[in-house]
């Protein structure tokens, strides 16, 4: 705590942005100085967006301790091979070093070492590797000596955040969650450390336990743990207010509130964002795959077409650019090629999320259910929060008819995205196979009531109700589907509502409801399919009604038609809720 009080971190308070240029720019350099790249990269990114600073403002070099003085031959030279990643020969000329600078580049360079040596061993990206089969040998030595030095409270903020990722990696994730967070409160300014706690952290409520300092740093923790963890809302919220605060050209913000509008599949807003960030920043691979995936779900082919070769001109060997390219071959249904790319991507780093899921959606589509499944796997070892994988899962254990192992991958997609209908879309099929109907319709339910995506819900949910001969219950939910299809004036395919107009008209043929099911019949009569049973049904009605029969007035119907609906034009009056109270979860 004493040094976050000496770095000047007084609160999460935004007014003196002066400061935090400084701040900033400070830590930027140290962690260039540590090796540590990425963190240095997002301090200064965040400094750039921010007001230069007069000469006379500017942040002094740290200061040399008598221990830098001794280690700088040492450190200069390491450090040099450290940048050339010579990183057994930076550590050998480390050996013995007692400043804490040197320490860390010293435990760092055998730490990457070993990833390095695991990464190559880890040849075959898809071959039967089971968890833990390849190890970083150097991490239990690594283990041992930083826990002495951390019980002798010798490591500084980021010899805390190296003992971190050590623990992480050996699975101890408790003791690596209580040591992020220590090293938070030593140096709460490095990134790294906070980004290490995001990846740990599964829930709201695990967020509510942890003892965070309290600095600006901590809001940029929360908008990206809220974006972690589908919490879209909230974060949208801090990253507005981080941009009030003085942030509005950071390239960073921009970047994170593009993929907070993909995560809710709010895709014109992400596009529009990604295309005004590729303005400010045209030579930016990062997120380019979160970008590459939109194009896809829109088909926009010229425009990936341009992204693709765009990012292959400025570094063809990026894991990003691979899978744009990936995503690109996969619009164009070349799926072998596509699948080659996601691979280029896994050689270029193992531990890169999209690339896994992406390849086991491309294995679907050539029907290798085994590759797939294995693909969606390693996904899942490197996020448990991926809902696309524990998805993809569901859809190949429904492939491989085996309903129970889809139900439990599909309850997991559905717990990480509750709100996301496909999901319980999903899981109400399962239900329907497994007989356990009860459990189906609350969840088709449910997918109508969250905004049903593929429209799909309604129909499902009427046809259960038609199993279970519940005409008047069926007839409600296809007369609410047709509404809604037409209220949203969007191109249907006809399929399903040519399945309501003939659903409707029989079951107000039973009720002897003439006017009603004509109105229905006479709309199957637009639909291929429906055609002739909508005509037969138009002369028994005219048959009875010469007979002499009258629509009846005893029978409830649940509720009628819009009267629009039998001339050409769509239907506006919406209807009142559904009695639907018994399957509502």
């Amino acid at each position: 705590m004493a040094a976050a009080a000496a770095a000047g971190l007084g609160g999460s308070d935004f007014s003196d942005l002066r400061e935090i240029k400084k701040q900033l720019l400070s830590v930027a350099e140290r962690s260039r100085e540590r090796g540590l790249q990425h963190s240095g990269k997002w301090a200064s990114e965040l400094a750039f967006a921010l007001d230069p600073l007069p000469l006379s403002e500017l942040p002094p070099p740290p200061a040399l301790t008598e221990e830098d003085a001794r280690d700088l031959d040492a450190y200069t030279l390491a450090k040099s091979y450290f940048d050339l990643k010579e990183y057994d020969r930076a550590a050998y000329f480390l050996r013995g070093c007692k400043s804490q600078k040197a320490y860390f580049l010293y435990m760092y360079s055998r730490y990457l070492s070993g990833e390095k040596k695991k990464d190559d061993e880890t040849v075959d990206s898809l071959g039967p590797l089971e968890k833990g089969q390849v190890k970083n040998e150097a991490l239990r030595e690594l283990r041992v000596e930083l826990s002495k030095k951390h019980k002798a409270r010798e490591l500084d903020g980021f010899g805390l955040y190296l003992y971190g990722v050590v623990l992480r990696k050996l699975d101890l994730v408790k003791e690596a969650i209580d040591v992020f967070v220590e090293a938070a409160h030593v140096l709460p300014l490095h990134w790294g450390a906070w980004l290490e706690l995001c990846n740990l952290i599964t829930d709201k409520e695990m967020l509510k336990f942890l003892s965070l300092p309290d600095t600006w740093m901590k809001e940029f923790f929360l908008a990206h743990i809220y974006t972690e963890l589908q919490l879209i809302e909230e974060a949208l919220q801090k990253y507005q207010s981080l941009i009030d605060a003085g942030f509005s050209k950071s390239t960073y913000i921009i970047s994170q509130i593009a993929v907070a509008y993909h995560n809710i599949r709010d895709i014109d807003k992400a596009l529009s964002i990604f295309n005004e960030l590729r303005k400010q920043d045209p030579y930016r691979i990062e997120n380019m795959d979160t970008f590459s995936n939109l194009l896809y779900v829109r088909s926009m082919k010229p425009e990936l077409s341009y992204l693709a070769h765009n990012l292959c001109e400025i570094d063809k060997y990026r894991v990003e650019t691979c899978c744009v390219i990936g995503n690109y071959y996969s619009l164009r249904s070349q799926h072998e090629k596509a699948a080659l790319y996601f691979q280029r991507a896994l050689k270029l780093n193992p531990r890169y999320l999209g690339a896994w899921t992406l390849m086991g959606h491309e294995y679907m589509e050539m029907k290798n259910t085994s590759a797939a499944i294995q693909a969606y796997r390693h996904a899942i070892e490197v996020n448990k929060r991926d809902y696309r994988a524990w998805y993809g899962l569901g859809q190949t254990y429904e492939i491989l008819k085996m309903p129970f192992y889809c139900l439990y991958y599909y309850r997991r997609a559905h717990q990480l995205r509750p709100n996301d209908s496909r999901m319980l879309v999903a899981l109400g099929e399962c239900y329907e196979k497994l007989n356990q109907l009860v459990e189906a319709k609350k969840c088709y339910w449910r997918a109508y009531a969250v905004g049903d995506v593929e429209k799909m819900a309604l129909v499902k949910l009427a046809k259960l109700h038609e199993q279970l001969n519940e005409s008047e219950q069926a007839a409600q939910c296809y007369i609410k589907y047709i509404q809604d299809i037409y209220s949203c004036g969007e191109i249907v395919e006809h399929l399903e509502v040519s399945t309501a107009f003939r659903y409707l008209a029989q079951y107000y043929f039973k009720c002897k409801l003439w006017d009603e099911a004509s109105a229905c019949a006479q709309k199957c009569c637009a639909f291929n399919d429906t055609r002739e049973e909508g005509k037969a049904l138009l002369r028994q009605i005219l048959q009875l009604r010469n007979q002499g029969e009258t629509s009846s007035t005893d029978i409830a119907a649940p509720f009628f038609l819009p009267a629009s609906l039998s001339a050409n034009n769509t239907p506006t009056r919406r209807v009142s809720p559904l009695n639907l109270s018994s399957v509502t979860p």
